[in-house]
C-alpha cells in the first residue's frame, strides 16, 4: 500500500462550491478531461497497450488524470478510471471490441447468476484503483482536489445484463418489467459493491465524489425513482462524508435527469451535475439553497470559435447568476474531436468571465 502524506490544498474553490460557500470565481472542470481530445493522452494509450492496461496501471493512471492540468487551470482532477470497473471485478470477462465499446464475455440475465456475483473488495479486486487514487494525491501534492467516482447502479447493470453497450434496453428494462425481483437483487448487491468502492476511494484520498447515471433518463419517472434513484440514495446514505478533518462533497447527476430535479435534490447529494437540456436558472428555481449544481454547456459548444465558446460560457454564468454553489462543466463528456486550444479557451472563459458574480 501506497502512503499518502497529507497536504493542503492550494485551491479549494471546487470544493467550496459544492458547498456553496464563498468563492472568488466559478470553479470549472470537465467530464472527460483527461481523454482522446489530448495527443498526450493517446500517447500514453499507446505506451499503457490498451485502455483496460491504461487503467489498471496506477502511475499511467495518473499520469493521463494529470495531463489535463499541465495544460489548463481547471479547479479539479478527476480520476482516470472507467465505470465498469465494478463488474469486471465481479468476474463478468469486461474486454473493449474494436470500435464497438465495451462488453462482457458473461452476462447477467438469471436470478441465479445474479445470486452467484460476489461484491468484490474496493482493496483486493479493485487494488489497482485505490493505489491510482494515492499515486495521484501525491502527485498533486495539494495543487487541486481529487475527485473518484463510480457508474449508478442502474447504468452499471443495464451494461452488465446486456453484454455491452445498447440503444433500446430490451434486455434490461425486459428484466426490470418481467422479473423486478432478480432486477432489485442485482441492484442491491451493486449498491453495497458502488458503496464500499466510493468509500475506498476516500479512504485513499478521493476529496469528492461523483456518481454517474448516465442511463437514469430512460426510465419513466416511477422507474427512475424505484430502479436508480432509490439505490443511489442507499449509496449516500452509507458514504464516509468527512477526510482529513474536510467534508467529501457528493455529486449526482443523471443525464437526461431534468424532470427530476426536486426528488435528486432531496437525495442527501451535495450537488446535482445537469446536462444541457435545462437552463440552469430554471434548475436553481426548483432545487433553491437545498443543493450546489455543476453544469451546463452543451459539449458540442466546443467545436464552434473561441469566440462564440466564451459567449456561451457568458450565457450560462448570467443564467446561474450571483454566488456561490455552481460549478462550471460540460452537459456531458468532452468529444474526442475537440480541439484543446478550445477546451483552453472555455477555462478562461469562465475564470474571467465569472469574477462578477463574486463578491470575496
Amino acid at each position: 500500500m501506497i502512503d499518502l502524506p497529507v497536504t493542503e490544498l492550494k485551491n479549494d474553490r471546487f470544493l467550496r462550491a459544492l458547498l456553496r460557500e464563498p468563492v472568488d470565481m466559478t470553479p470549472v472542470w470537465m467530464m472527460r478531461q483527461a481523454g482522446r481530445y489530448l495527443p498526450e493522452y493517446r500517447k500514453t494509450r499507446a505506451k499503457a497497450g490498451d485502455f483496460l492496461s491504461l487503467c489498471k496501471n496506477p502511475e499511467l493512471a495518473c499520469e493521463v488524470t494529470i495531463q489535463p492540468l499541465e495544460r489548463f487551470p481547471l479547479d479539479a482532477a478527476i480520476l482516470f478510471s472507467d465505470i465498469l470497473t465494478i463488474p469486471d471485478a465481479m468476474g463478468m470477462g469486461l474486454y473493449f471490441g474494436e470500435g464497438e465499446g465495451p462488453l462482457f464475455e458473461r452476462p447477467v440475465r438469471t436470478k441465479a447468476e445474479v445470486e452467484a456475483l460476489p461484491i468484490p473488495d474496493p482493496e483486493d479486486e479493485l487494488d489497482y484503483v485505490m493505489n491510482a487514487v494515492r499515486v495521484i494525491r501525491r502527485e498533486l501534492d495539494g495543487r487541486v482536489p481529487l475527485i473518484g467516482f463510480s457508474g449508478s447502479p442502474w447504468t452499471l447493470a443495464t451494461y452488465m445484463v446486456e453484454g455491452g453497450s445498447t440503444k433500446n434496453f430490451a434486455l434490461s428494462k425486459g428484466m426490470m418489467f418481467e422479473q423486478p425481483e432478480t432486477m432489485h437483487l442485482l441492484l442491491d448487491k451493486l449498491a453495497q459493491s458502488v458503496t464500499s468502492y466510493l468509500n475506498g476511494q476516500i479512504a485513499a484520498g478521493a476529496q469528492a465524489v461523483m456518481l454517474f447515471d448516465t442511463w437514469g433518463g430512460v426510465l419513466t419517472p416511477r422507474d427512475y425513482r424505484e430502479f436508480t434513484l432509490n439505490y443511489m440514495t442507499q449509496i449516500i446514505d452509507g458514504l464516509q462524508r468527512e477526510n482529513d478533518g474536510r467534508k467529501v462533497p457528493v455529486i449526482m447527476f443523471t443525464k437526461g435527469g431534468a424532470l427530476w430535479l426536486e426528488d435528486m435534490a432531496a437525495s442527501g447529494a451535495d450537488a446535482l451535475g445537469l446536462d444541457w437540456t435545462i437552463d440552469i436558472n430554471d434548475a436553481r428555481e426548483r432545487v433553491g439553497d437545498k443543493v450546489a449544481l455543476q453544469g451546463n454547456l452543451d459539449p458540442c459548444v466546443l467545436y464552434s470559435s473561441p469566440e462564440r465558446i466564451r459567449a456561451e460560457v457568458a450565457t450560462v454564468l448570467k443564467s446561474y447568476g450571483k454566488g456561490s454553489g455552481h460549478v462550471f462543466n460540460l452537459g456531458h463528456g468532452i468529444h474526442p474531436t475537440i480541439p484543446p486550444e478550445h477546451a483552453a479557451a472555455l477555462v478562461e472563459a469562465v475564470h474571467s468571465l465569472s469574477k462578477q458574480y463574486h463578491t470575496e
